[in-house]
């Protein structure tokens, strides 16, 4: 009998931890951005304090369950994309926003960079009305800054599919072929001469 006492209470105690881990965790939300190529948008915001994961993956079509192959076709309806897992108190949507805009060409239709198609269209797909909301107002501001008309796409989240392993974290796997990639796509040049020098 007292065995069996010491066991419920030693799952009594097991659950009360967990619950009370579960009670103190930060709490997080999801933000989805299109940037062009997926490793660079991840690779982007791995550096952002506050965000707790990225996932690249694609977003805005029919086809269930793509694959690389059918994306980069063309045919899908969908865009490369990245799933953002973050803290809000450590990093609020608005300034992932800011990250966002400092780091794609919002200029640039059915295309980003060296890479063309409408599976590299930029976008913010909206997860709430807050969300949507920030998005527009950002947009309206930084329109003023161009004479061109932003062509970034503002749509609520669809379902959002995963991309296969090997893109995940592709910047850290690879770092050499991944920075070849980027330069030779010119990325960092049309950013600062669309934005500045970061950090200007």
């Amino acid at each position: 009998m007292r065995r069996l006492a010491g066991l419920v209470l030693s799952l009594a105690i097991a659950v009360g931890a967990a619950v009370g881990a579960a009670a103190q965790s930060p709490p997080s939300a999801t933000a989805t951005f299109a940037g062009g190529c997926f490793w660079c948008v991840e690779a982007d915001f791995d550096k952002v304090d506050g965000v707790i994961s990225t996932v690249s993956g694609y977003i805005g079509g029919l086809v269930v369950d793509p694959t690389y192959e059918q994306v980069v076709g063309g045919r899908t309806g969908h865009t490369e994309a990245v799933e953002i897992v973050y803290d809000p108190a450590k990093v609020t949507f608005e300034q992932l926003l800011d990250v966002f805009w400092r780091n794609h060409d919002p200029l640039a239709k059915d295309r980003q960079f060296c890479d063309r198609g409408n599976q590299y269209r930029p976008g913010i797909f909206y997860h709430n009305e807050e969300q949507r909301s920030l998005a527009e107002a950002t947009k309206l501001k930084h329109q003023a800054r161009f004479k061109q008309t932003i062509q970034t796409e503002i749509t609520a989240a669809t379902t959002f599919y995963k991309a296969e392993d090997y893109h995940q974290d592709y910047y850290k796997k690879n770092p050499v072929r991944y920075q070849f990639y980027r330069l030779n796509c010119g990325r960092d040049a049309r950013l600062e001469q669309l934005w500045g020098k970061p950090g200007s």
